[in-house]
């Protein structure tokens, strides 16, 4: 992998052969190391995908190396999904925010400092796609790992248990994190790595704004139901992602609701 040049010393990617609609091109899974380390952090194994899962734990036995500490930036099973197998593959302990994904490791604390042989992480808890997501931040390498909270290509879905507000209050720290320590790149779950931080997360910002600014227009049109809103917001996107800008309209309406922009009846319980 190489950002902006030059190449990073300490963050590669394996894709895991699950492309669609949702996943892009497949599940990015990283693998960080200090150089000349014997201590790996895995970041995502992925889905339940045992060829994947097999050829990440020999690539890093071929280091003359060992996972020590697989990470999941949140729940969704085309991240988590194969912990179990790669933990068993590994011995590696699996750690996560949602108490159901840990498998022999503990959760995050904000701002705590995940370390092995000498690499740092530090946490930093990013809600909004799901209520458990966290992102990474690599200081050695001047990236940050984002999970599903900003993708490489596109834009993220709200999901049933997530929430907007909390997914642009998290874009905003991502994006002061960025700014303060000068970032070089995000390291997405799923796409290519995005060489503009900046312009990546005022983008998503910006975007979810203007979405909001279309859903209100068209609640003042007389939209008065999820299908409605769908149908005029979202009237270019069908197929397997219908169901997905449904999720994000039920998202925006509980986020206008909690702000008493739209009455409540229009997303009924």
């Amino acid at each position: 992998m190489r950002i902006d040049g030059s190449g990073t010393l300490r963050a590669s990617c394996v894709l895991c052969p699950n492309p669609g609609p949702m996943t892009l091109d497949g599940t990015n899974t990283w693998v960080l190391r200090e150089p000349g380390a014997r201590s790996v952090v895995v970041v995502d194994p992925g889905p339940h995908h045992e060829r994947h899962l097999e050829r990440v734990a020999r690539m890093v036995q071929e280091q003359g190396a060992q996972v020590t500490q697989t990470l999941l930036t949140h729940r969704h099973p085309d991240h988590s999904e194969g912990a179990r197998y790669f933990s068993e593959l590994t011995g590696s302990p699996v750690r996560a925010a949602d108490p159901g994904q840990r498998i022999g490791g503990d959760g995050f604390a904000e701002g705590e400092s995940v370390e092995a042989d000498g690499l740092a992480l530090r946490v930093l808890r990013t809600p909004g796609h799901t209520t458990d997501s966290v992102s990474f931040h690599l200081p050695a390498d001047d990236v940050i790992l984002t999970g599903d909270t900003v993708l490489g290509r596109g834009t993220a879905v709200i999901t049933g248990d997530g929430d907007l507000g909390d997914y642009l209050d998290s874009l905003a720290r991502l994006r002061d994190l960025a700014a303060a320590t000068d970032a070089r790149a995000l390291l997405p779950g799923h796409g290519p790595i995005c060489t503009e931080p900046l312009v990546k997360l005022n983008y998503y910002i910006r975007h979810r704004e203007d979405r909001l600014g279309e859903v209100l227009g068209a609640v003042d049109a007389g939209d008065d139901s999820v299908d409605a809103v769908l149908a005029r917001v979202y009237a270019d996107v069908d197929g397997p992602l219908r169901a997905a800008a449904a999720e994000s309209v039920r998202a925006q309406l509980r986020y206008l609701i909690k702000r008493g922009d739209v009455p409540p009846e229009l997303l009924p319980e």
